[in-house]
């Protein structure tokens, strides 16, 4: 973990504008093709949405930006930020499951199932630790292939990415589209910064290509 020095940092003017507004967010969603990801969770019998988190998990964290949070009016950029997820529950409720993205895939569809078993045990919603500000919050909306989602907001406004997955789209061919969103804090990501992550999760599908 580390501070910005605001002295130096090229968008403190940026950060000053957007911080204090009533919605400082910024988002998109994008139909990301998957196909590589899926097959590969299919292959290894895991879940599918586990891969495209895994993936969005690991894009999230390659942009700095996106490990940034404010802390007492400072700038905090993390090493590594989890994710916390929510698991859907018999009851038609969900509850949160928090994993970490640093292991490969294949040892993530087996750890990241272990954890969401752990999760349901404890039905609700609660936090997934008492401090989660490095937090990155993802969900699913399996049953709509949406176009755009407008997410929760805290007030105060904090600084969490938030990542909604949709339902697959089935493209030309063989090819499986996800609906992708991300909505981040404009104070600290802008419009490359979300560019990045999707470029990141393009690249992340496209190594699994010929696995």
């Amino acid at each position: 973990m580390k501070y910005i020095d605001l002295e130096t940092y090229p968008r403190r003017s940026h950060y000053e504008f957007f911080k204090n507004m009533a919605f400082p967010y910024v988002g998109m969603t994008a139909n990301m093709d998957v196909t590589n990801l899926v097959r590969y969770a299919k292959e290894k019998g895991g879940s599918t949405f586990l891969a495209c988190l895994w993936a969005a998990s690991h894009a999230a964290n390659a942009v700095p930006e996106m490990r940034q949070r404010i802390v007492d009016d400072k700038i905090v950029e993390y090493d590594h930020c989890d994710t916390a997820h929510t698991v859907a529950m018999p009851d038609k409720t969900f509850c949160n499951c928090r994993t970490d993205c640093r292991h490969t895939l294949e040892e993530y569809l087996v750890y990241g199932k272990a954890c969401q078993k752990e999760a349901m045990k404890h039905p609700g919603f609660h936090s997934t630790m008492d401090d989660d500000t490095s937090m990155i919050f993802a969900s699913c909306v399996p049953w709509v292939a949406f176009t755009q989602v407008i997410q929760p907001s805290p007030i105060p406004a904090d600084c969490h990415p938030r990542i909604v997955m949709g339902k697959y789209i089935h493209g030309h061919g063989d090819q499986i589209l996800l609906p992708l969103h991300i909505q981040c804090n404009h104070a600290l990501v802008d419009g490359r910064h979300i560019g990045e992550f999707y470029q990141y999760f393009e690249e992340i599908n496209s190594r699994f290509e010929n696995m």
